[in-house]
């Protein structure tokens, strides 16, 4: 835990430098909210969707979105300033709070409600079965992190003993694995679509269909933010949870087409694909306000990994009034 602590304040330091050099370059006028992912995927279609729908605009103000490219880095930049918020696994928020802050970040809504990742192998397996990677080494994320932890999970209750490979960058674990590292890897969609497509790697599982239901991208602020301002909180869950409803309810060949210019380098079929695949494996919440029970799950996921220094309470990480505020108003 000390070791993630230090991490995190160290890459806060570094990320000091970020803001002043992007600010030159993006608006400053008070109706920009700056957000920082922890990586670009189909999974958070609903975000992008909000923005091409024009629901930011109809809010008042527009997003700027960064990429993080780990829980890690993006807290680093909510804890430095170069976001406003960030969007990222909430374990990020509990290391905080266990590490003490004088302005906590807060989970103020979660967009995901299991694992998005997809097992990738090298050779097809119609009968897929989780006992196959018994031996194996699999590239799964970084220790401490949701996606690690999760898949740790699946592993310890399937019995099964696999090299787990950590030491991979989270953002650099594709191109590792097409690089012939591993033999397994878990990825994002629609990158999981696309090395198939590519005859590179073959999907042959949900993460998230076996590990069951899980707090996994939430969206974090620190606590003076939050109280500052409301106004585009409310704004961000209003105009995301008016996107769920709509990807839920939409064609998909017409969310495929919303979604292009977000993944440029992507084809239309992969993130059709994607979309479905989401879908099919019932990825998002529909009322934004994180679940005491899911969170007390989420504990025990991280308690399992080794990595849980103390249990916190739920009231000291996220906050769910705004929430289950705009749930009730959208879906009125």
């Amino acid at each position: 835990m000390k070791r993630k602590l230090i991490y995190l304040f160290l890459a806060a330091v570094c990320a000091l430098a970020v803001p002043f050099a992007a600010a030159s370059c993006s608006k400053d006028d008070g109706k920009v909210v700056k957000i920082n992912e922890v990586t670009r995927s189909v999974f958070y279609a609903p975000m992008y969707l909000a923005d091409a729908l024009g629901y930011y605009e109809d809010e008042g103000f527009e997003i700027e979105l960064t990429t993080g490219g780990g829980a890690d880095s993006t807290m680093a930049a909510v804890l430095s300033g170069g976001a406003d918020i960030g969007f990222c696994g909430p374990e990020a928020a509990i290391y905080v709070e266990i590490g003490g802050s004088d302005d906590q970040p807060m989970v103020f809504g979660q967009l995901t409600k299991r694992d998005g990742s997809f097992l990738v192998g090298r050779k097809p397996e119609p009968n897929f079965d989780w006992k196959n990677l018994e031996g194996k080494e699999i590239l799964a994320g970084r220790p401490g992190g949701v996606p690690f932890m999760t898949f740790e999970y699946v592993m310890k209750d399937h019995n099964v003993n696999a090299k787990l490979n950590s030491d991979v960058a989270f953002n650099m674990m594709t191109s590792a694995f097409l690089g012939g590292k591993a033999d397994y890897c878990t990825v994002f969609e629609p990158t999981a679509s696309e090395i198939q497509a590519e005859g590179n790697g073959y999907i042959v599982a949900s993460v998230g269909e076996a590990s069951g239901e899980i707090p996994y991208t939430c969206y974090i602020a620190k606590q003076s933010y939050i109280d500052k301002h409301g106004d585009k909180i409310d704004g961000l869950l209003r105009a995301i949870t008016k996107a769920i409803k709509y990807i839920n309810e939409a064609d998909t060949d017409e969310v495929a087409e919303l979604l292009i210019p977000y993944f440029a380098d992507t084809s239309a079929a992969s993130i059709k694909t994607s979309v479905e695949s989401y879908k099919g494996i019932d990825a998002w919440v529909t009322n934004m306000a994180m679940k005491k029970e899911a969170f007390t799950r989420l504990q025990d996921v991280i308690e399992l990994a080794g990595e849980l220094e103390r249990r916190v309470d739920f009231d000291a990480v996220v906050t769910t009034e705004a929430a289950d505020r705009i749930y009730r108003e959208v879906y009125a």
